[in-house]
């Protein structure tokens, strides 16, 4: 199923007036924001920010910090962020592959052009879709549209698209349907994410939730609160 243009700038908007400007990310630099988007896989924000806290305290959330700390003290201090010895590894991996493209230098990577920057980044040990297009979103400002789980059920509940919907799917569903601009993406991802942790979980709270209303039609309603208008 489609959906027009407006009907995702409406559920934008609703969202915007429900939950507020979200300010993602809350990181102070490119570095924290790369490092933020690899610890975050598979673990709560909660956890990822006292592994940064861990980080920023011992002075080694830097490139350089992270490149002169062995493999295995630095899993220590990531350790709030679940798969530590897993994740220590790919923020070596990631340290490795910008030392050997961009001589370590994260100014010059930003002058890669998307396209090629964003396959390069998904050559790399651990990162897969979702963490290389944070990565060029929130560290880099391009405008790419993120998805993660909470986007796939929401977009599935509301009948925007089917089931099994790949990743780069949905991902078009919305680019081609919204301007491509850096903020906009960022602060719909933010809402999508508010949106789901709150209201649209696995088993959703449909009663309150913003998108629950009459801002979409009918057959775009929540086929979790309106099973009568579920896609055959």
């Amino acid at each position: 199923m489609s959906a027009p243009p407006a009907t995702l700038r409406r559920v934008h908007r609703t969202l915007l007036d429900a939950f507020g400007p979200q300010g993602w990310w809350p990181a102070e630099t490119p570095c924290e924001v790369i490092v933020g988007a690899i610890l975050t896989q598979n673990t709560a924000w909660a956890n990822v920010e006292r592994a940064i806290v861990n980080l920023k305290q011992a002075r080694l959330l830097s490139i350089a910090g992270l490149r002169r700390i062995p493999r295995h003290a630095l899993a220590r201090f990531i350790k709030p962020s679940g798969y530590f010895n897993q994740k220590a590894i790919k923020l070596k991996a990631f340290i490795a592959f910008l030392d050997r493209e961009y001589h370590g230098s994260l100014k010059m990577m930003a002058r890669e052009g998307t396209p090629a920057l964003r396959q390069k980044l998904l050559g790399v040990h651990g990162i897969g879709p979702e963490t290389a297009d944070s990565i060029l979103l929130d560290a880099f400002g391009r405008p790419v549209f993120v998805v993660d789980a909470y986007t796939v059920r929401i977009v599935t509940r509301h009948g925007f698209m089917r089931g099994g919907a790949k990743y780069h799917e949905v991902q078009e569903f919305f680019m081609e349907r919204l301007p491509r601009r850096a903020k906009l993406y960022n602060e719909y991802h933010a809402l999508i994410v508010r949106l789901g942790k709150e209201w649209c979980r696995p088993k959703p709270r449909c009663g309150a939730c913003p998108l629950n209303g009459d801002i979409l039609p009918n057959i775009l309603r929540c086929r979790q609160a309106h099973p009568e208008y579920t896609v055959k």
